[in-house]
């Protein structure tokens, strides 16, 4: 399981320091791809495999489906850690999600997220003024 949260700096090649407690976690093998609300989602393998598999299991024939997984797909990148214990994540991803110099890195449970600084803390400021009531709706419904 992921949790916390990083500040961290790219470097000018897009080369992000993962947390070393979240490498470890992570394994040898990561993928990146387009994530909810503003981020990109970093998944270890077999998170990544689950999740593949909840994808193969939607209706393919219809046009929403095709939609979602050919933007999720599109967007995935098989990424390494060099020696450093970085991240080369592709410029191209960057861009297409503003994703700038200042990050935010965040555990999310199964997977990494990478924030905009800017952007997570707008995100938060918004979540944090209906935490409470967010979490009495998701709760138990007896």
């Amino acid at each position: 399981m992921f949790f916390g949260r990083y500040a961290h700096s790219l470097d000018d090649k897009g080369r992000l320091v993962i947390p070393s407690k979240m490498r470890e976690e992570a394994g040898d093998k990561i993928f990146i791809m387009k994530g909810f609300d503003g981020c990109l989602s970093i998944f270890k393998e077999e998170s990544f495999e689950r999740l593949v598999k909840e994808f193969e299991s939607l209706p393919y024939n219809k046009k929403s489906t095709r939609d979602y997984l050919r933007l999720q797909f599109s967007s995935v990148c098989e990424l390494s850690f060099d020696k450093s214990g970085r991240v080369q994540i592709p410029a191209q991803l960057l861009a297409k999600y503003q994703i700038g110099k200042e990050v935010v890195v965040i555990g999310a449970g199964d997977r990494i997220e990478v924030w905009d600084k800017k952007a997570f803390a707008k995100y938060e400021a918004e979540a944090e003024a209906s935490f409470e009531e967010t979490a009495e709706a998701i709760g138990n419904n007896d």
